[in-house]
């Protein structure tokens, strides 16, 4: 209050010089300012937060500071009685009331405080009567005086003792909200952690059924069509049950401000034209029209998150296939540059459903909430779709709204401003998990296409060194591949093993990291399926042992096999030594690739596929 202070004390200088003489005002104001900066460095260690309060001498020297400053400010009133008369007087009253109010409002939270700020002041007032009288003023005006001023001390009493009180409600509440918060983040933490866990444990189920389903479809090829049809709904089943889980944890990373979006650059026209070319035939099974405007308008290289980008249109897109019976499911394009020469992308998928009412519209982006009228029940889903595409693209800086008329149809509107890209992009990069980009040593030894089952495959010939002898026939190249399945889930070793019994292949099992340690010093192995979460030694601890070791599989390829699948987590492998990752539930196909493009990079990608046919 020190500024206040000072500016009261200059005007009230200034004021009363005309009625008191400047000379006595300047010496006032002398002493009053002496003792702000008295009353300051008594009280600097508290202003500065050092301490609380004063103590001992200091407590003491604080207590004084007080009580000078606010007597040295109340003795003003009493020259303004003796040498103004009357109407000084009525100046000096009010003078001492406003200085005690603005006491008892600034020590609302300290009695100590209030004792000695208001009590010079008080004092003062209370000589107003004797004052009175002595200006020969008629004793039926001085006895009314009297009894307002104690009206006025017992109003400044009862005043202190509520805002006391009102201040000491207001710090409970604020306590009992803080508490309230922590706690809610402590579920929040709670819950988010638990999702993260079971949707992670869930995984090794759903890749088992995955792979068996896969295997079934293979072994029931010739079968009956009975049971094609069965092994097709358990496969459709896993797949649900995938997706299913995938955006329980992207629900669960976003209530945990985990989830974070990339920035990179990417053909943006390749990504709307693989999306538009995935959804014609299930929109065509369905009796659909799927429509595609304004694409050439659409900017080609831009910087941003593919992957999530595309898993936004893709949920719009299978929202309206989902909820659309007959019509047309319609993706219209829109892009201009801002000021900045930044692209600003409108993207609309308008169907011809049904529509939504203003309640339904209410509560359309609410997680889990497709129990409500039904909807779960006809169309499936668990609501979460929705709440996740719309913090993806709030993530990304843009927005996603919707429009829509009970009988209307919906129209869901994606706006979003990208930077330009430069060079040619990530040509769909998103349609399948990236790998690591981390280059082996010198030392890897030559990576070897995969071995089929049938004895006539072609086997890699090697180059013969300059000034040799006649190359002998490489048997090497003869044996088996060499694989190191490694984790601590014996079921996902079983699924890894079933996906790689269609190759020529020799597995070797290890339930944790040191037992792959042990494995990798017995044996040579042409790659490494390395399980990052393990208890006791995680798979990127064992990677990071495996490489400084300097033993016969220090450069041998490792493939990650993870649910975290987060930069963050990939980084992590990444920095670890791992060459490659895939994420769980595992699925033949996205193996066998990673198979392929860890152990032939350069060759044809083309026999993972053949394997999985």
């Amino acid at each position: 209050m020190l500024p206040q202070r000072l500016v009261v004390g200059l005007a009230c200088a200034l004021l009363f010089s005309p009625i008191l003489g400047l000379s006595l005002c300047l010496v006032w104001l002398a002493v009053y300012l002496l003792l702000q900066l008295a009353e300051a460095a008594a009280f600097a260690s508290v202003t500065r937060g050092q301490a609380m309060t004063l103590k001992g001498w200091r407590g003491a020297l604080g207590d004084l500071a007080l009580t000078a400053n606010a007597g040295v400010y109340a003795s003003i009133a009493i020259p303004l009685w003796t040498l103004g008369g009357l109407p000084g007087g009525v100046v000096a009253t009010t003078l001492l009331a406003a200085g005690a109010i603005n006491s008892v409002i600034a020590s609302a939270g300290n009695l100590r405080v209030f004792i000695w700020t208001v009590t010079p002041q008080v004092a003062v007032l209370a000589l107003t009567p004797f004052f009175m009288a002595q200006s020969s003023v008629e004793g039926r005006f001085i006895l009314p005086v009297a009894v307002g001023v104690l009206a006025f001390v017992f109003f400044c009493l009862t005043t202190r003792s509520r805002l006391y009180a009102a201040g000491a409600a207001e710090a409970r509440a604020l306590k009992e909200a803080d508490d309230k918060r922590r706690e809610a983040e402590s579920i929040m933490a709670g819950r988010s952690a638990l999702l993260a866990a079971v949707a992670h444990d869930l995984r090794t189920p759903i890749g088992a059924i995955l792979t068996g389903a896969h295997e079934l479809s293979r072994v029931a090829a010739p079968s009956s069509s009975s049971t094609r049809q069965q092994t097709a709904m358990i496969e459709d089943a896993g797949l649900m049950m995938k997706e299913l889980l995938d955006d329980l944890l992207d629900h669960a990373r976003l209530d945990a401000g985990r989830l974070k979006v990339e920035t990179r650059g990417f053909d943006l026209r390749d990504l709307l034209n693989h999306t538009f070319r995935l959804w014609q035939g299930p929109v065509r099974a369905k009796g659909l029209r799927l429509r595609l405007d304004g694409s050439r308008y659409m900017p080609r290289i831009v910087q941003g998150d593919a992957m999530r980008l595309r898993q936004v249109l893709n949920n719009l897109i299978s929202n309206a296939v989902k909820f659309t019976d007959s019509g047309a499911v319609t993706v219209r394009l829109c892009a201009w540059r801002d000021e900045a020469g930044r692209h600003v992308l409108l993207i609309d998928v308008a169907d011809t459903g049904p529509g939504m009412t203003t309640s339904q519209l209410e509560r359309l982006f609410t997680p889990f909430d497709q129990t409500a009228d039904g909807v779960a029940a006809r169309y499936g889903g668990s609501g979460l779709g929705l709440a996740i595409s719309r913090d993806l693209i709030e993530l990304m800086g843009g927005r996603l709204t919707v429009r829509s008329e009970a009988g209307q149809g919906s129209t869901f509107t994606v706006a979003l401003t990208l930077s330009e890209g430069e060079g040619d992009g990530e040509v769909a990069a998103f349609l399948a998990a990236p790998p690591l980009t981390g280059a082996p040593s010198a030392a890897t030894p030559t990576r070897r296409p995969l071995p089929m089952d049938a004895p006539s495959a072609p086997r890699e010939e090697t180059e013969t060194p300059l000034a040799a002898a006649p190359a002998e026939p490489d048997h090497d190249a003869e044996r088996p591949l060499r694989v190191l399945v490694v984790d601590d889930h014996a079921i996902n070793r079983r699924a890894v093993q079933v996906i790689l019994q269609a190759l020529d292949c020799e597995l070797t099992m290890a339930e944790d990291g040191m037992a792959a340690l042990k494995a990798c010093d017995a044996d040579i192995f042409d790659v490494i399926f390395m399980d990052v979460r393990m208890p006791e030694l995680d798979g990127r601890e064992t990677t990071r042992r495996l490489r400084a070791g300097g033993g016969p599989n220090a450069d041998a390829p490792v493939i990650a096999v993870t649910a975290d699948t987060s930069p963050e987590d990939i980084a992590a492998c990444l920095e670890a030594g791992m060459n490659h990752f895939v994420a769980k539930p595992l699925t033949p196909a996205v193996l066998l690739t990673a198979l392929s493009e860890v152990l032939d990079p350069a060759g044809d990608a083309e026999v993972g596929a053949q394997a999985v046919a």
